[in-house]
């Protein structure tokens, strides 16, 4: 299956065109499901998967109107976010485990307590 490209910017796979709107609709419900993910769950290392949903719902929106307009400066915004994104994968990670090592939690709201 050959895929191609259009001056447009819609994408062609076979007999059927996608616009820029499906990716941007897509990139939307994953932001929302991140952002849901977030501001719902107690446990910190699903907080951090649902920031990096949400991050990578912006680099898909990005790449969709850097193709839609034909300019190459969306896609260098996505490698930068993604280049932020593994950075902070990697720091929150590593309070997570120290986090771990120290206390024993696996609630975010006995994160904010004083051990007395």
């Amino acid at each position: 299956m050959t895929s191609l490209v259009l001056a447009s910017g819609d994408f062609q796979v076979g007999d059927s065109t996608l616009s820029v709107s499906y990716f941007l609709i897509l990139a939307a419900a994953l932001f929302v499901m991140g952002a849901i993910g977030a501001l719902v769950r107690r446990n910190p290392l699903v907080i951090l998967i649902c920031i990096e949903l949400m991050l990578n719902a912006c680099n898909l929106t990005l790449v969709a109107f850097a193709r839609e307009l034909q300019n190459l400066e969306g896609q260098l915004f996505a490698l930068m976010t993604m280049v932020v994104a593994a950075a902070e994968a990697v720091v929150g990670l590593a309070i997570l485990v120290d986090i771990f090592r120290v206390r024993d939690v696996d609630d975010i709201d006995d994160l904010s307590e004083l051990r007395g």
